[in-house]
């Protein structure tokens, strides 16, 4: 009887973790479909709000606009249509509320009942005008006609150098200020977290005596505790500042200042996770390397590093996921400037800053909401991309071993 229930029960516990494992597993699984789905779907929009529309004169050969050229337009940095067509005449800008500029209030009418009639006719009389206006007002029977606006393709996203996601009348979708950004304060926290977090492990996990290591180990593990909105606090009340005076700077919120916090961030992770595993040399190998007459640092750096080499990777993969995906912290202390960075002393802005700092502004289902699920898709794809390449790197050097 005993037997029996002891059988049910392991079969009965065998197919909970089943399950659990398996739901979690698909659980991970329809979170990055629908990540990509809805990041996806971006490219088949157009950069125009919906419900809008661009109207030029019939006489104007142009058809089609890239989403850059119709901000140029707007923001007048291009002022005759000769630049984007051979046509020589000068633009007229003219907006919604620009029609109360040529019309009077009772031509237009009490209730708006003649603006499209107004509309019409002042396209109609204007060769170099470009409209933009809601698409209910546009009279098909006019002599105006309304120009397509290239959708967002995957070239412009990346090549982009404006991000305003709300600009109007054309949004303006370019990431490579912010991936550029992602990767400087990410690449800076991994050069100044990995020397000493390594270095750290080293200490507790080989030369330091045991009574030091209990008292050490468990302040480093208590900060990957604290919350990173505190360790924002403590970077924008000391850091910067400090970046600001050491380099005589305008303002302190940098790249630089970013990467230092997001490396005392990471560095509980690596510490932890390598002291964990160079602790997990055998004794004998240490012994046996010693024997053979070689130094405490050769046998660390020739015996202890190597054997424990899947476990400090698996620390750096980690600590590079932390510095990548943290959010709140970065976005309080670089500046958060959607402007491309030339060095590590220039405002910056990240993927996940953009992403927290945006997705709740963002009307669910409309062109800003979709691009910054495609910001999501972008950094899935980066970490991935770098667990890979770390992991391959690792197993190649064991295969030459």
């Amino acid at each position: 009887m005993k037997k029996f229930f002891r059988n049910t029960s392991g079969k009965v516990a065998e197919s909970i973790l089943f399950l659990s494992s398996t739901s979690t597993s698909l659980i991970i699984i329809l979170i990055v479909i629908f990540l990509f789905k809805e990041g996806i779907s971006l490219f088949n929009e157009k950069p125009v709000e919906e419900g809008n529309i661009l109207v030029v004169n019939k006489s104007n050969p142009v058809n089609e606009l890239k989403s850059s050229t119709v901000k140029d337009i707007f923001d007048q940095n291009i002022t005759n249509w000769e630049s984007v067509t051979h046509k020589k005449d000068s633009i007229i800008l003219v907006r919604i509320d620009d029609v109360f500029n040529y019309y009077t209030e009772e031509e237009i009418g009490s209730n708006f009942e003649n603006l499209s009639t107004c509309i019409s006719d002042l396209v109609a009389k204007t060769p170099g005008i470009i409209a933009f206006i809601p698409e209910k007002f546009f009279n098909k029977q006019s002599q105006g006609k309304i120009i397509k606006v290239r959708k967002v393709s995957i070239r412009d996203f990346f090549s982009g150098k404006e991000w305003m996601p709300t600009a109007h009348p054309a949004a303006q979708l370019g990431i490579l200020p912010l991936l550029l950004g992602t990767l400087l304060v990410s690449l800076g926290a991994i050069i100044i977290a990995l020397p000493f977090g390594l270095a750290s492990a080293i200490y507790l996990a080989e030369i330091t005596d045991e009574s030091k290591r209990r008292v050490i180990k468990p302040l480093i593990e208590l900060l990957a505790g604290i919350p990173s909105v505190v360790y924002g606090f403590f970077g924008l009340v000391v850091i910067v500042p400090f970046i600001q005076n050491l380099f005589n700077l305008s303002v302190g919120e940098t790249a630089l200042s970013g990467s230092i916090v997001l490396a005392i961030m990471a560095l509980p992770t690596i510490i932890t996770i390598s002291e964990d595993a160079l602790r997990t040399t055998p004794r004998s190998l240490k012994e046996a390397s010693l024997s053979l007459g070689a130094s405490k640092w050769q046998t660390i750096y020739r015996v202890v590093i190597p054997y424990a080499k899947s476990g400090i990777t698996a620390g750096i993969i980690l600590g590079i996921g932390r510095a990548i995906g943290e959010t709140m912290a970065v976005l309080m202390v670089t500046g958060n400037a959607a402007v491309i960075p030339h060095t590590f002393l220039e405002p910056v802005r990240t993927i996940p800053a953009t992403i927290a700092a945006e997705l709740g502004e963002a009307p669910q289902g409309g062109l800003h909401f979709k691009a910054l699920f495609a910001l999501g898709c972008i950094l899935f794809i980066i970490t991935l991309l770098i667990n890979l390449s770390v992991q391959m790197s690792a197993n190649r050097k064991t295969l030459k071993k």
